[in-house]
């Protein structure tokens, strides 16, 4: 029985964690500006997220999942940490159906349907004639592994539901509140589930075999337990994604201490018992379960309602930003700003400049790996390029709805630009990932270069470097001097691509060097050369703006028109 447990477990949480990634990568492809646009509208007051959060786990009857979806939509951009915050809220409200479920019928199970989502999934992702049509099916594959995991972790440790063992300990502890709390914990982390929790409690109350108010305790405990889910959905995501797990724990662990103020002494149990006219007995006490259960839900939800705030930054501080850890959320874009054009033009310049800085990073590990042969540096590129993509729609959405305000001369002129230069840091970031792709082959297949050419790719890097720095710099300060720097580089990285090209050229034709390798040399410079276009393309953009602006440059190398 135990190997087969730890199997189980071990198998269970694979699949979990691998629908877990599937769905986040499926719901970045296909969310595009209407999803995002929709989650933010439909989030756009924490009171319309509960209750978004409370219909959809009232559908799927699963607040894990709905906690687990949320978790998601955060990894993947599409929802801010005190977006995500309001919608678990509900979630937590929305799982109380469950209760009152199980007081008339058998609860239903969402991983039944696991099996069949991963085929309808598999076909779509393979036969889809559209990109989206792909898309969703690698987001249905998602979610049904994910459900699949979840499936068998609970099949594992389903003997536990008829253990005798398990129910002595409901029995033995559930009459001390803080023990009781203590085993629903325990039992809900073990079968993943707080609605199978609160039906064992109301199926033995029923029974006869707990007290109300034990029963209220191990539902208490239950609750607790029930965000060990969240938490193992938020390994190896983003940090704002275990920020949003963070915030489930704090709700749950916060909201069942307070409610424990009322509950210590029985005042929670004869509130119940007041409002639900006639006698408790065994064969409605599991209606009585049901009313507890959403009462607690719905206090703890209308308790924490002005305090989402609060819940944002405590999550914030517990789950500190490490070293490394890359932000892909944007952080300078205020919707409240948008009344005030040219304020918000200036946010929205500064998260561009911001994008830049994370587009050049994902380049300069992209190379590094490249040309240090260092398979390590590619473990970034992905982070860096998740962020830039995360940004480029988050600024531009930013800018469309700046565009529906009243702008003036100066904002309107400058608003198609910004977009430009958005889109243009956005394809640095995709030739990044290019350039990881032929690091990764060079490694992977052993591709020598000579130390000729090492030296060579160095030289042009170098160049591309400092182009990188200083047009992120001429972004910043509107610097026009900085941006005709910027295309006297460009000049130079053509005259690199030229000369590099054909002085490999020469080595190949005098077997100096690897068919295989020269083909790569050759991609790498020219996805270098087009960094450099788009490099060229913000500058002018830079000098153009000012222009516009009335500012002229002794230095000017181009008259715009």
């Amino acid at each position: 029985m135990i190997p087969n447990l730890i199997c189980s477990v071990i198998g269970g949480l694979g699949l979990f964690f691998f629908g877990m990634q599937i769905m986040s990568e499926g719901l970045k492809n296909i969310a595009g500006e209407r999803l995002r646009s929709i989650l933010s509208m439909v989030t756009i007051l924490p009171i319309i997220g509960i209750l978004v959060g409370a219909a959809i786990t009232c559908l799927i009857q699963s607040s894990s999942a709905t906690t687990v979806m949320v978790v998601g939509f955060v990894n993947a951009g599409l929802l801010v940490l005190k977006q995500a915050i309001s919608v678990i809220i509900g979630a937590n409200i929305g799982t109380t159906f469950t209760a009152w479920l199980v007081s008339s019928m058998s609860v239903f199970k969402v991983t039944q349907y696991a099996l069949p989502v991963v085929g309808i999934g598999f076909g779509l992702n393979m036969m889809g004639r559209t990109k989206r049509m792909r898309f969703w099916g690698q987001v249905l594959m998602g979610f049904g592994l994910l459900f699949m995991g979840l499936g068998y972790l609970q099949d594992a440790f389903a003997p536990l539901q008829e253990s005798q063992h398990v129910k002595d300990m409901f029995i033995r502890f559930g009459s001390n509140p803080i023990l009781g709390i203590l085993v629903g914990m325990i039992v809900t982390m073990l079968v993943q589930s707080s609605s199978a929790t609160i039906a064992i409690v109301q199926i033995m109350a029923f029974n006869g075999i707990i007290s109300f108010p034990a029963a209220i305790t191990l539902m208490l405990g239950g609750d607790i337990g029930t965000t060990i889910t969240a938490q193992l959905a938020a390994v190896n995501t983003n940090l704002e994604a275990r920020r949003a797990a963070m915030s489930h724990t704090l709700f749950n662990v916060i909201g069942v201490g307070f409610i424990m103020i009322f509950v210590y002494p029985g005042w929670f149990t004869e509130f119940v018992d007041f409002i639900i006219p006639g006698q408790m007995t065994t064969l409605n006490i599991m209606f009585y379960i049901a009313v507890a259960n959403s009462l607690f839900k719905c206090i703890n939800a209308a308790m924490f309602l002005p305090f989402i705030g609060f819940l944002e930054k405590a999550s914030i501080f517990l789950v500190p930003k490490r070293k490394g850890v890359i932000d892909i959320g944007p952080q300078y874009l205020e919707r409240h700003l948008l009344n005030t054009p040219p304020i918000a033009m200036e946010q929205a310049r500064r998260e561009t400049v911001r994008m830049i800085g994370l587009a050049s990073q994902s380049v300069g590990c992209a190379v590094n790996s490249f040309l240090k042969h260092d398979m390590n540096a590619l473990k970034s590129v992905d982070k860096f390029e998740q962020a830039v993509d995360n940004l480029q729609s988050a600024i531009t959405q930013y800018l469309i709805e700046l565009s529906q305000q009243r702008l003036g001369q100066t904002e309107s002129e400058e608003l198609p630009v910004l977009i430009h230069n958005v889109n243009d840091v956005e394809r640095i970031g995709d030739h990044a990932e290019n350039i990881a792709e032929l690091a990764e082959r060079k490694i992977e297949q052993r591709l020598p270069l000579s130390s000729a050419a090492i030296n060579e790719l160095t030289l042009m890097w170098n160049e591309l470097n400092s182009m990188m720095r200083e047009t992120e710099e001429a972004l910043k300060n509107r610097d026009m001097q900085m941006a005709e720097r910027v295309l006297c580089r460009e000049q130079s990285i053509n005259r690199f691509q030229v000369n590099l090209k054909k002085g490999h050229v020469g080595r190949l034709n005098k077997k100096l060097c690897d068919i295989k390798s020269g083909v790569i040399f050759m991609d790498f410079v020219d996805n270098l050369e087009k960094i450099g276009d788009h490099l060229t393309n913000v500058a002018e953009g830079v000098i153009g703006n000012m222009r516009w602006r009335g500012v002229r440059s002794e230095n000017a190398i181009f008259e715009v028109k």
